[in-house]
């Protein structure tokens, strides 16, 4: 496992453990990096409630309750798809927080509006208002396969950080 990938899951353990909170991830072009990185650690099981790894849009809608008709009108790289996956997550799980990720991780699958590199995340908390998005989109460019899964895992678990 990558070194970084390792570092940052650590951090995300210690920092929502000190806060007695519990984690979920919504994962799709990462495939469940994140929750492997989380996993990879001893003693990941008194922060990490679940992953959910939702590669197709079949999986989003059966598995996170993502509506079709977000999917059909903004597409799976979307913010709203991010959204509505980390509500998903927490909606399917005990965490309290969760993290969603989508995107374009190539090499093909890219459009004009959505080259590859395009990575989309979004963080929800059970004691948030849902109404407040918390979401961004990142243009990593064309830095090959796993590389942007990589970069995508790493924003992902820092956004399962405490805010400071």
């Amino acid at each position: 496992m990558n070194p970084d990938l390792i570092a940052a899951a650590r951090d995300v353990l210690d920092a929502n453990r000190a806060l007695g909170r519990t984690v979920a991830t919504a994962e799709s072009c990462t495939g469940g990096l994140v929750a492997a990185a989380l996993t990879e650690l001893p003693g990941a099981s008194d922060v990490f409630d679940r992953g959910f790894v939702t590669y197709s849009n079949e999986a989003k809608m059966e598995s996170l309750s993502v509506g079709s008709d977000i999917l059909e009108t903004f597409g799976a790289v979307s913010i709203a798809v991010a959204w509505a996956m980390a509500q998903g997550a927490l909606r399917h799980s005990h965490a309290d927080i969760a993290v969603a990720v989508t995107g374009v991780a190539g090499p093909g699958g890219g459009s004009a509006k959505k080259p590859v590199g395009t990575v989309v995340f979004a963080r929800a908390t059970r004691d948030g208002n849902p109404a407040l998005v918390v979401a961004d989109v990142r243009q990593f460019g064309d830095l090959g396969r796993t590389e942007i899964r990589r970069q995508a895992a790493l924003v992902a678990l820092n956004l399962l950080l405490p805010e400071s």
